[in-house]
């Protein structure tokens, strides 16, 4: 492995668990590793004396990173810090002995550095709709009226004592509906009442409205109606939680309180519409993404789709299911994500680890993996923990990727709470092992796996597994269908059992067409709605060309077919190569007056036989005519008319001399 240009700092956190800093180096390219005992503490002065050397520090600790950034602050640090935890997912473990390879593996990914992520700009003035249970909502919206502008409604009366001072909008009403984003939400209610303004011991209703739409920057909902906005992650700026869980209402008015100014918030994904293979001409082709988007951020705009970047609240499952790429993820981008993945599991097989399981997680999980290591027996050596934003967003470009670089097994870990919101990832997870089955590998490669229990959770990845396809090795580069060819095409010089054709099932990503020939009139429509330019025809000639590893499987073609002779088959062509084969093609139909090439003769006789029983066909000068190229078919018509002249002259303009001319003669008359 290339030496590293990071000296790192690796604490026992006091002989808590091993260091072994010369296997570190070696395993790191050479790299400088010192080891430590007590860093944070008794040893701080070493951690000052190393920040003050310019370059890159990477200290093995994210509980201390705070105190260490101070310190490197007050003393005036040249070196640009960084932190990663090799603690809980490594070294508090049973088998930390035998995890130098994976200690290796954690500190060369952390010194990836991810792209910048592009960000929105948000603004909250501090407008708050609070509504539900009405005890606790008023009791919420009390708390909140001294800092926002606060509009509570009640699902009832109850038993609510008015305030002695009105500090905030207030009613009572039931939730219909709601629009917008964090700093433009619009909160519709039915059957508003307003209370009397004499209401003594309990509220009691006025003047009643049919419905009320509030505007507000966020909501809180303590109502036990249906959400105004399902899905999770909720959209940011929606608060939702159990009105009967004191500490939850609590901890969502402090998180709503600071909501008051500018921000910034991830633009999680971006849409490259020149991929996208929703729709061509009022055609609907692919709508994965539309139907996996559990925020309702996603919306069809003409041919392809467009997303409401403040309304998305990055949960990722347009990302995993989109066959294209058309979508993107930016935290991090998938270049950033899969070179991480690339040198975790590179480093951890150079530094003689087996069998690695590859266990990508989100903050949720890690908060498992640490109770896993702090109170059972920590996470198996062989267990490589991969943090991503969001579960929801890995796919398949991530699963056979990490399949190519050496990955005996993926586990995507996934908690309670996101149950419903992650069904997407079974596809990806079929796929990838149909993929992984099909060529020998063996099956139950990939799983969800549902955290309930670390201690289950430490049982389940102890599971026996056996070697897959070596490590790859090469740079992950390119678009979407690129990283899928270049993984297919790893796995298959490497399997046990290689095949050259590999049937899959319906709605796959892969696949040929399959083009009825003599039914075909090459009339190109295919060409013009494939939205990835896997058919193409030829200028120089009539023809119809297929490249297959573009191919997305999204049926536009098809369903654009005015001849309808294509049918789709899902399939992996492990042979297919990136050329172009040709479907169909035929000689050019040559004009039956001069000879000049137009059209095909498949097309052309077509046209002769539907039109040869027409009036205005009848006879069999007027058929030729559709066998003429454009310039003798004007000819042949005019001489079928008799005319000599195409069109009568046009008549002569008027000038000034006309008009001089006969005021003359007029005037010789006179």
């Amino acid at each position: 492995m290339p030496k590293i240009d990071t000296r790192f700092l690796v604490c026992s956190c006091e002989a808590t668990m091993p260091v072994d800093a010369d296997r570190l180096s070696d395993a790191l390219g050479g790299a400088s590793v010192t080891a430590c005992r007590h860093l944070c503490r008794d040893e701080i002065d070493r951690f000052v004396g190393a920040a003050a050397t310019p370059g890159s520090l990477l200290v093995a600790c994210t509980q201390e990173a705070p105190l260490f950034g101070e310190a490197a602050e007050v003393n005036g640090a040249a070196a640009r810090l960084s932190f990663t935890n090799i603690r809980e997912r490594a070294g508090w473990s049973d088998e930390a002995a035998a995890a130098a390879p994976k200690m290796a593996a954690l500190l060369a990914e952390a010194t990836v550095q991810a792209r910048p992520t592009a960000a929105l700009p948000v603004r909250s003035d501090g407008r708050l709709v609070v509504f539900g249970r009405p005890e606790v909502a008023f009791a919420a919206a009390r708390q909140l009226a001294g800092r926002m502008a606060v509009t509570c409604v009640l699902e009832s009366g109850g038993d609510v004592t008015p305030a002695a001072v009105a500090d905030m909008a207030l009613f009572i009403g039931r939730p219909v509906g709601a629009s917008g984003h964090v700093g433009a939400f619009a909160v519709r209610f039915a059957d508003v009442l307003a209370p009397r303004p004499s209401s003594r011991d309990r509220l009691e209703p006025a003047s009643r409205k049919d419905a009320v739409t509030f505007e507000a920057d966020a909501i809180l909902d303590l109502s036990s109606a249906p959400p105004l906005f399902p899905g999770r992650p909720p959209r940011d700026g929606y608060v939702r939680v159990d009105a009967g869980d004191p500490v939850a209402v609590q901890k969502a008015v402090f998180e709503l309180a600071d909501l008051v100014g500018e921000f910034e918030k991830p633009r999680y994904i971006t849409v490259d519409t020149d991929l996208c293979a929703h729709s061509r001409s009022n055609i609907t082709g692919c709508t994965a993404c539309l139907d996996a988007c559990p925020t309702g951020a996603l919306s069809p705009a003409g041919d392809h789709v467009a997303v409401d970047a403040l309304a998305c609240g990055g949960h990722g499952a347009c990302n995993s299911v989109c066959p294209t790429g058309a979508i993107k993820y930016q935290v991090p981008q998938a270049r950033d994500l899969l070179e991480r993945l690339r040198v975790l599991l590179g480093t951890y097989l150079e530094a003689g680890g087996r069998t690695p399981v590859l266990l990508v997680h989100d903050a949720k999980g890690a908060e498992a993996i640490d109770l896993l290591a702090r109170h059972g027996r920590g996470l198996p050596a062989h267990v490589l923990p991969f943090a991503v934003n969001e579960v929801g967003s890995a796919g398949l470009d991530l699963l056979l990727t990490a399949y190519a670089m050496g990955a005996a097994r993926v586990v995507l870990l996934a908690t309670p709470e996101l149950r419903g919101t992650l069904d997407h990832l079974d596809g990806a997870l079929d796929l990838a092992d149909r993929v992984m089955q099909g060529l020998g590998y063996g099956p139950g490669r990939g799983e969800l796996l549902w955290v309930t229990d670390p201690e289950a959770l430490g049982d389940d990845l102890r599971r026996p597994v056996t070697p897959a396809a070596p490590h790859a090795g090469y740079m992950v580069l390119g678009e979407r269908r690129e990283i899928f060819a270049v993984a297919l095409d790893h796995l298959h010089a490497q399997a046990p059992q290689p095949v050259d054709v590999l049937p899959l099932p319906e709605g796959a990503p892969f696949g040929t067409v399959v083009v009825d020939v003599p039914g075909c009139t090459l009339c190109l429509a295919c060409v013009g709605a494939c939205p990835t330019a896997a058919l193409g025809d030829n200028p120089e000639r009539p023809q119809l060309t297929f490249l297959e590893s573009a191919c997305v499987q999204c049926g536009l073609c098809a369903a654009t077919c005015p001849e309808k002779v294509i049918t789709l088959e899902p399939r992996i062509d492990f042979l297919a190569g990136p050329k172009r084969r040709v479907l169909k093609e035929e000689e050019p139909f040559a004009c039956i007056s001069c000879g000049k090439e137009f059209g095909t003769k498949s097309a052309i006789d077509k046209v002769v036989e539907k039109l040869s029983g027409h009036s205005m066909f009848a006879g069999g000068d007027r058929l030729r005519l559709l066998q003429m190229c454009g310039d003798c078919r004007v000819i042949e018509q005019v001489k079928i008319s008799g005319s000599t002249t195409l069109a009568p002259p046009p008549p002569r303009p008027r000038t000034t001399d006309d008009y001089l001319r006969e005021r003359d003669e007029q005037a010789k008359k006179s």
